[in-house]
């Protein structure tokens, strides 16, 4: 298969909106803090993080003879509040090594390609998409959010390539 599905994308008639840039760790987080709040999974996590930090401080009262429980419901509370960081350092090893990403957006859809892969997503996977300061983070359709797409601001050409960008997103997927 020579085309690998980029036709689809590319000749789909419309003005493409492209994107260059390198992922970063803070692009990942901003995509995991994103895809939390649409979630709802945020606010439960600190309370989480809260309950054992409690619970550490109570057996602290408890002297010596507790001094391994309050560790552990310490380091329990740590571990829970960093896991979007925790997450995020783990998707970033898995695609910063492949370099320059080029994002294609059209009516058709997404493409996505580095020097390894070619990913092409059709606007049916994703449920919406949030605007952040720097980011656009499309979130796709499934319970569970499994797909975020980053997309950084600092990867177009300028403020006309985002309104586009912008007006591309509105016709096919909604802000969440």
């Amino acid at each position: 298969m020579v085309h690998q599905g980029r036709d689809i994308i590319q000749d789909s008639g419309t003005e493409a909106v492209e994107l260059v840039y390198r992922p970063t760790r803070a692009d990942v987080l901003q995509g995991i803090r994103v895809r939390e709040r649409v979630r709802g999974v945020a606010p439960a996590r600190w309370i989480f993080v809260v309950l054992f930090a409690g619970f550490a401080a109570f057996t602290a009262l408890g002297g010596m003879d507790a001094a391994a429980l309050t560790a552990l419901s310490l380091l329990t509370a740590v571990l829970i509040g960093a896991t979007p960081r925790i997450q995020a350092n783990q998707v970033f090893r898995a695609v910063s090594w492949q370099g320059e990403y080029r994002v294609t957006v059209t009516d058709a859809g997404i493409t996505v390609e580095t020097g390894h892969t070619t990913l092409v997503q059709r606007w049916t996977l994703f449920r919406g998409y949030r605007e952040t300061s720097e980011h656009v983070v499309l979130l796709s359709r499934d319970p569970g959010i499994l797909v975020v797409e980053v997309e950084p601001k600092r990867g177009l050409r300028g403020e006309e390539d985002l309104d586009r960008l912008r007006t591309l997103l509105d016709r096919h997927v909604a802000r969440v």
